[in-house]
């Protein structure tokens, strides 16, 4: 046997593991790097996060990845270039955070990459009748396996669409294993660039349990402060806390056919991004808005889109338990709006249940690489888009 081959097959005995967990996502403002203590799999999987941080981009990587994202026309060599540079990047900044946090490369089993997604394109999107579903996350995990010397797993995604599903959102898998709680509804809502919520039934029977994309949630505020303010985001919600909402603009923002789609669905940034701000306000003549008042309205767009669907599984007076994570937890602005609309509900972060919400997304990917390595598929039913599949390739040193 491959000597590479059997240490695969040794880690992956192992009662517990060391797995890093990566994401980098649509606001592009670090990668997330968990390093999780991982036992058992499938409900049986334990998970305690060892370390977590954020290692920041430069501005001119940041500019890099931005040059090629979300763009049907693109410089191919700069995209060809950027699966490399990305992963060496990548590699770079795990080599320092496990320098920092007193670990050896030796001492990791696995890496999960979910990569830095460029594209995004369900059929729902593209509506090319011809082609099938689409995503493309780059960041070569041949790279950074080699340049760790940590076996990786990578490009989760793409078992997702072979199986049939839509390539997202995966939140489900890793959701339903670490916080389904007998007895106990929840809703697990991951506010990043695009909003996604997972709902885990007290019953923990697995084919009643769905996610969705539903809409923005950073990304359209996310886009207009780094054009208007050259600011990542506004943070603490300082713009949009400043501006007044506009009716006539949220109304033409709602008017979107992505809105009354079945679940599940998803989307991204290929369909709500600053052209799809303009013509809103082409169509609302609203053109001559203020800065601030156009942030406030997009904050507000978001929450919309967030709470019907809420409302939509679970009825206006819905009671359930939502617990938040990703960047729009921390938009006080947002947060309001979602409270104000959703008044039962009660609303935590997945830090009450032992995990830091910031570090959510990263986690995820260590679980569903744990699933890879030691569990099975999940049957979620026979429901559109839920695949009962393990992800990720396996690229060895």
């Amino acid at each position: 046997m491959n000597q590479q081959i059997q240490e695969l097959y040794n880690k992956a005995s192992k009662q517990t593991r060391l797995i890093i967990g990566l994401m980098s996502g649509t606001s592009m403002d670090g990668l997330d790097i968990a390093l999780c203590k991982v036992s058992g799999s499938g409900l049986e999987t334990t998970i305690d996060v060892v370390a977590f941080k954020t290692a920041n981009f430069t501005n001119q990587f940041r500019a890099d990845i931005k040059a090629i994202f979300s763009k049907k026309e693109v410089d191919l060599q700069l995209v060809c270039l950027m699966n490399e540079h990305i992963a060496n990047t990548h590699a770079r900044l795990i080599n320092e955070a496990l320098q920092e946090w007193g670990y050896k490369n030796g001492d990791i089993d696995f890496i999960a990459s979910h990569g830095q997604t460029i594209f995004h394109a369900p059929q729902s999107l593209h509506q090319l009748k011809h082609f099938p579903n689409g995503t493309l996350q780059i960041g070569d995990a041949d790279h950074i396996a080699v340049k760790t010397g940590i076996i990786t797993l990578s490009d989760f995604r793409q078992k997702h669409l072979a199986a049939g599903g839509e390539g997202a959102p995966l939140a489900v898998y890793g959701d339903y294993l670490i916080f389904s709680k007998a007895k106990e509804d929840r809703v697990m809502l991951n506010i990043g660039g695009i909003a996604n919520f997972t709902y885990l039934p007290a019953s923990l029977n697995a084919s009643e349990i769905f996610s969705t994309d539903v809409g923005p949630g950073n990304t359209l505020m996310d886009q207009y402060m780094q054009k208007h303010y050259n600011r990542f985001y506004d943070d603490d919600g300082t713009i949009g806390l400043s501006g007044t909402l506009n009716l006539d603009l949220l109304s033409a923002l709602l008017a979107c056919d992505f809105f009354s789609a079945k679940f599940p669905k998803t989307t991204g940034p290929e369909l709500f991004n600053l052209d799809y701000l303009q013509k809103a306000q082409v169509q609302s003549k609203t053109e001559g808005l203020s800065t601030a008042d156009v942030m406030a309205t997009l904050c507000q767009f978001s929450a919309e889109t967030i709470a019907s669907a809420i409302i939509k599984c679970f009825g206006s007076r819905a009671g359930v338990k939502i617990f938040m994570s990703g960047g729009g937890m921390h938009n006080p602005l947002l947060v309001e709006n979602l409270k104000q609309m959703l008044p039962d509900a009660t609303f935590l972060t997945t830090s009450d249940l032992g995990i830091n919400p910031d570090a959510k997304e990263a986690v995820l990917f260590a679980v569903l690489a744990n699933e890879t390595l030691c569990g099975k598929p999940i049957n979620f039913g026979e429901r559109k888009g839920v695949p009962a599949v393990c992800m990720g390739k396996i690229s060895l040193p």
